[in-house]
């Protein structure tokens, strides 16, 4: 099995990739420990031999090891920009993720194969292991999921593991890219690929960061506590690399902003604050964020759910029909066209989303809002649902 590890053999393998019409990747890293990613190996596969420009070469599979000596991934990252070759990953955000931090660089072109596969009928849970078994008809050992990507060296057993993510995929890749074809439907994959090559989606602001914690409690001035021990909790975690839950979980700054301590001693009291979150810099960050929330003179405004008008819940419930019918009737997961917080907000009289503009608007968001304005009825006729228009 080959293993990368100099810089010159990677630009060699890039160069190759290049003549090649795509090449397939995955990554391993770990994130338990840290707040980003730590990238311990990329694996990437060129499409079989005879495929590349002039018919020869291909049907390489390697393993690009960043761990061991000190190696550039600029070549691979030259062949993140080349628009000749296509990117195939399959869930490719958090991959995505560790190159932005990294290098500032996203691969375009980018195809997913898992979102992909749920245009193309292959349901709301297209795991890597179910595409290998329905398209590649292989079976995928799974024992080195979970194992520690930090050391070395790796066993053989991790390099089968490894290296299979990317083989299998050349095969799903040209299966569904095909089907895309037939289909017409690639311009849906493509705009959903425009998310994940949009810099914004791997941006991670401070001043966001209360806005992802869930309260029970619309409080402008509770809001206001959070808002600024989220931010510093954020701000701690990317300065020094840790994850959010090593400074204080989500639970014990509900509680931060319920109580408001005062000093060290206050902070002692908490049933929920890590040991070492109760003095030294983390302490001295709760104790401003608290003060800064109490004395804000901007308040935030509450994003919990708001009931809505009469008649909302019914509305709701029938557009998640209109969904399950029209995401079967065109074989589409129906998570991908819209999700239960998209319905409940078209009932509740939101416009603005994404179920309702592009390619979503055609499968369902027009009759959606067709059936919102009282326009169409729905009608079971044995064990389908149909749309009926309603007449004045």
């Amino acid at each position: 099995m080959e293993t990368i590890t100099t810089t010159e053999a990677l630009a060699a393998f890039c160069a190759e990739a290049k003549t090649m019409p795509y090449v397939t990747l995955d990554t391993e890293f770990l994130r338990e420990r840290t707040y980003y990613s730590k990238l311990c190996l990329i694996q990437a596969a060129l499409p079989p031999a005879g495929i590349g420009k002039g018919g020869s070469g291909g049907g390489r599979a390697v393993l690009i090891d960043p761990i061991v000596g000190n190696m550039s991934l600029e070549p691979l990252y030259d062949l993140f920009r080349h628009q000749a070759t296509v990117k195939v990953f399959h869930a490719a955000r958090q991959d995505l993720e560790i190159f932005y931090h990294d290098a500032g660089v996203l691969p375009d072109p980018l195809f997913d194969t898992q979102i992909a596969a749920m245009v193309c009928g292959f349901g709301e849970q297209a795991g890597y292991e179910t595409l290998v078994k329905k398209i590649a008809r292989q079976p995928l050992d799974k024992s080195s999921r979970f194992t520690d990507w930090s050391r070395r060296p790796l066993t053989e057993d991790q390099a089968a593991y490894a290296i299979a993510d990317v083989i299998h995929l050349r095969a799903i890749y040209e299966y569904l890219s095909a089907q895309l074809q037939k289909t017409g439907r690639g311009p849906w994959v493509e705009e959903e690929v425009g998310v994940l090559l949009d810099p914004e989606t791997y941006i991670t602001r401070p001043d966001e960061a209360w806005e992802r914690v869930r309260t029970r409690s619309g409080s402008p001035r509770f809001l206001a506590v959070v808002r600024e021990l989220a931010r510093f909790r954020e701000i701690y975690a990317q300065k020094n690399d840790v994850p959010r839950s090593r400074v204080y979980k989500d639970d014990a700054l509900i509680e931060l902003a319920s109580t408001r301590p005062l000093n060290e001693n206050d902070l002692g009291k908490s049933r929920l604050l890590l040991r070492e979150a109760r003095k030294g810099e983390i302490a001295t960050g709760i104790l401003a964020a608290v003060k800064a929330g109490t004395e804000a003179k901007e308040l935030p405004k509450a994003t919990l759910e708001e009931p809505g008008r009469p008649g909302n819940a019914a509305l709701a419930d029938l557009l998640r029909v209109l969904l399950k019918a029209k995401s079967d009737a065109a074989d589409v997961a129906p998570k991908l066209i819209a999700s239960s917080a998209d319905l409940d907000a078209i009932a509740s009289g939101a416009r603005d989303l994404p179920a309702l503009s592009g390619w979503r608007a055609e499968v369902f968001g027009k009759d959606a809002l067709r059936l919102a304005a009282g326009e169409i009825a729905l009608s079971a006729e044995g064990g389908a649902v149909r749309i009926v228009p309603v007449t004045g």
